[in-house]
């Protein structure tokens, strides 16, 4: 007797660029036009988000990471200087903290939107504190209106870390249109990407610094330089650094910006259909989203609960892996857990340390087809069963 072999699925990976023949000619167009570094189209990305934003400027640099450094340094934030910041974040922003000399001091998240609160954020300023570094997480806005009266309140800098919230909103204002400093990221895995290349956006006083300090310190781009005074017609005014993003890069992440859109209504339908899927099932908890929100879904994060479903996260990720090769991810080890940052005394963070141990990140970006996300939620809810 015969037996019919079944083919195995193709694996699933976690995440999945999109990208188009508008990407694809955009960066041929570059590779023609013999300009590869900071020039025309890095200039339109940061045209288009100042319109976008309403924001007084922006500067297209090579990271999130990059525009979070420019960011403090720009602000003057160095030693003897604290900043908030959430613990459940990646290491990214506590980094640049420590780079330019301050400490990071990490408060618990909302356990229902894993963000950073205005409550949370208050009770830890103190006569050292400097700015506050609020984190958009998976893609729902913290409470930025109250966020700004807060830091206006305590003459304090309000930095917004937007990299998961590219097309996010609450109450009616736009991820990264309040902050003092907004930065994003164009990493390969988030919502507009381009392998890397990153964002800083807000007040032109702020940026101008910025832009500065990423670019060696001297007075203007090579592009502005270019065939209209000598290369070497230039002054340095500060000593800088190299962040300035690549017109290679940009050509991806100008038309990715464009298609954001697009790309988190693809989000929203798959994050809809888990949440209907995969509500009720015992010790699973789906992403809340919170009245007035418009999230950004670069993560679908869902909880598990050790003590009331069948299998904990870490055996939920290896069945999904192991039985059916579908990737999930987890966000985030709390920073405070890390090597450089295990020693420093901190605050009490049962919610970051219970949601850390618990979250796991389901398969959520526009690549996906439905019967991805058919199999996704099939997998899932078979491990329940």
């Amino acid at each position: 007797m015969s037996q019919t072999l079944v083919p195995a699925a193709a694996p699933l990976p976690w995440n999945r660029p999109l990208i188009g023949e508008d990407e694809i000619a955009e960066v041929v167009d570059t590779l023609r036009s013999g300009w590869l570094t900071h020039g025309p189209k890095a200039t339109r990305l940061e045209n288009a988000v100042r319109e976008r934003l309403n924001v007084e400027d922006a500067f297209a640099v090579t990271s999130c990471t990059a525009a979070l450094h420019l960011a403090f340094l720009a602000a003057d934030i160095g030693a003897g200087h604290e900043v908030i910041t959430p613990s459940l974040t990646f290491c990214a922003a506590p980094n640049a903290i420590r780079q330019v000399g301050a400490t990071p001091v990490f408060v618990d998240v909302d356990p229902l939107t894993l963000t950073l609160t205005p409550e949370t954020a208050e009770a830890a300023i103190t006569p050292l504190t400097r700015a506050i570094a609020v984190m958009h997480y998976g893609g729902q806005m913290c409470d930025m209106r109250a966020f700004r009266q807060l830091a206006d309140r305590h003459n304090l800098l309000l930095i917004e870390d937007a990299a998961h919230a590219l097309h996010a909103s609450r109450d009616g204002l736009t991820a990264g249109s309040t902050g003092d400093l907004s930065t994003f990221s164009f990493y390969a895995n988030k919502v507009a990407a381009a392998g890397e290349g990153g964002l800083l956006a807000g007040r032109g006083e702020l940026v101008h610094r910025a832009r500065l300090l990423g670019r060696h310190g001297i007075d203007s781009s090579a592009w502005q330089r270019h065939g209209k005074r000598n290369t070497a017609d230039y002054e340095v005014t500060v000593p800088g650094l190299k962040y300035v993003m690549s017109d290679l890069t940009a050509a991806l992440a100008v038309v990715q910006y464009q298609r954001l859109p697009e790309f988190t209504q693809r989000r929203a339908a798959i994050a809809a259909a888990y949440t209907s899927a995969l509500a009720g099932l015992p010790g699973l908890s789906t992403p809340t989203v919170l009245p007035g929100v418009e999230h950004g879904w670069f993560l679908y994060a869902i909880l598990i609960d050790p003590d009331t479903a069948p299998l904990n996260r870490d055996q939920v990720a290896a069945a999904l892996l192991d039985r059916q090769q579908i990737a999930t991810s987890v966000h985030f080890k709390p920073v405070h857990l890390l090597g450089p940052y295990r020693d420093m005394a901190h605050r009490p963070l049962p919610v970051t340390e219970t949601a850390a141990a618990r979250q796991l990140s389901l398969p959520c970006y526009p690549a996906m087809s439905d019967q991805d996300v058919e199999r996704v939620i099939h997998a899932v809810r078979d491990l329940w069963t």
